[in-house]
């Protein structure tokens, strides 16, 4: 199974913050959106582009929270994000996926074509698609041996 069906189930809609937003308007989005990441992006209205900047993760934040006290209304999305970007192209499979994420620690990942952002993936979408493979898998086996 590769990335790209799994956003064609699932859906390509990506939530985003721009760099400049707060830490509390981060927090505010995962909650209303029930999501643990935002991918951050600048845009350009005149050439109707958007540049992928890094991503923002329920785990930066509490890091930040961690190692400061300063208020999360004060606190820029651009100081704590995550710039070393790690993404994958709708190609790639379940298993390339899941190995990007293992090495690079992370639980989500940004799918990517020609710098264009056109969906995520999250360890979740990849366990869930994995599981749905091994059911199948196990029903085919279960069939061809009854008979």
């Amino acid at each position: 199974m590769t990335l790209k069906e799994i956003l064609a189930a699932k859906g390509s809609h990506v939530y985003t913050i721009h760099p400049e937003a707060t830490l509390q308007d981060v927090v505010e989005e995962l909650v209303q959106h029930n999501i643990g990441a935002l991918v951050v992006c600048r845009r350009d209205p005149g050439e109707g582009r958007e540049e992928i900047l890094g991503i923002i993760t329920e785990r930066d934040i509490l890091r930040r929270c961690a190692f400061s006290d300063h208020p999360l209304r004060s606190v820029r999305v651009e100081e704590v994000m995550s710039r070393n970007l790690t993404v994958a192209h709708p190609d790639y499979s379940v298993e390339q996926a899941m190995q990007l994420m293992t090495n690079n620690r992370i639980r989500h990942l940004p799918v990517v074509v020609d710098g264009r952002l056109v969906g995520i993936i999250s360890i979740g979408d990849a366990v869930k698609a994995q599981l749905e493979q091994l059911a199948m898998e196990n029903r085919f086996m279960k069939d061809y041996i009854q008979g």
